[in-house]
């Protein structure tokens, strides 16, 4: 007995698995990834932020002059209050849209499912820079098909791009479209996780198929549709593609978002520490956003 248990103490050590280094391994990569692409460059702007930096030579520290200047820009305004004029009316369409698609394509009446899915995927696929001149095409005020169709049924040519509002308004359908897809994807694998058995028990007691959705389907995506949401927002918030694709921010600069605003201030102006300040405005602006969806979510979910 005594020398089994010899025995047993004086065996070797386990052999360390060639994968217990691993996870750490690429852990470790991707905080130096993340280090790398982000820490930096966010340090560095945060501290360009406070300088006179034009891109070119060297630069002063300036303290906050920048941040005073820009919270006096009405131009700064102006970018700021299309942008979220830009989401308010960009998230609701997109949530809409897709989750009206995701609940069609999961309809047990459906047919062609795959296909439409694939089709509605599509345009995600592409390059912002296409979804714009693709929808510059339909909606050109002198070559647009849509005024085309419009004239030859006996109307007037409509102002798409001349007009601040509905040259918006344009920019939203297009990105509305190209963004249904992925959203649209997210639904359909959280409705298809809603047991069958709540629907089946919902009809046993008479519930119509909006009854179901309003009080089952809803409910039980809430984490989903708060992604999707969330998602939107902050996407909604950094558009820039589009719109330059589209119609450049115009008429003018009328429809010039902050990330346009950035962008010109900082690489056509040269003042890469004033529009550093812009960026990191933006910056506070979306982790509050994100911070008060996150909040809300949670409060849904402790009901």
């Amino acid at each position: 007995m005594t020398k089994r248990a010899s025995d047993a103490s004086a065996s070797p050590p386990r052999r360390r698995s060639k994968y217990t280094l691993a996870p750490l391994v690429l852990i470790a990569a991707n905080v130096v990834l993340f280090a790398l692409f982000f820490v930096w460059p966010a340090v560095i702007g945060l501290v360009y932020s406070f300088t006179n930096y034009t891109g070119v030579g060297a630069f002063q520290f300036i303290g906050l002059d920048n941040y005073h200047k820009l919270f006096g820009d009405s131009t700064f305004y102006d970018a700021l209050t299309r942008t979220l004029l830009y989401a308010l009316l960009f998230v609701p369409l997109n949530f809409a849209l897709s989750l009206l698609t995701a609940n069609l394509l999961v309809s047990k009446h459906a047919k062609g499912g795959s296909v439409a899915r694939v089709i509605f995927f599509i345009p995600w696929l592409l390059s912002p820079i296409v979804v714009g001149v693709l929808w510059r095409w339909l909606f050109g005020e002198n070559f647009g098909l849509v005024n085309y169709l419009i004239e030859k049924l006996g109307g007037s040519a409509v102002p798409w791009q001349s007009n601040a509002d509905l040259s918006l308004l344009v920019v939203v359908m297009a990105a509305s479209w190209m963004w249904t897809g992925f959203s649209m994807l997210l639904f359909i694998a959280a409705i298809k996780n809603v047991p069958v058995s709540y629907y089946e028990a919902a009809s046993l007691d008479g519930a119509g198929p909006w009854r179901q959705f309003f009080s089952i389907t809803l409910p039980s995506i809430a984490p989903t549709s708060f992604i999707v949401i969330l998602l939107n927002t902050i996407n909604a918030m950094k558009e820039y593609p589009v719109f330059v694709a589209l119609n450049n921010g115009g008429p003018g600069t009328s429809n010039n978002l902050l990330v346009q605003y950035i962008y010109e201030t900082g690489f056509k102006r040269g003042q890469i520490g004033y529009a550093s300040a812009a960026s990191f405005v933006l910056m506070i602006i979306l982790m509050a956003v994100a911070i008060i969806q996150l909040i809300v979510n949670r409060r849904v979910e402790n009901r």
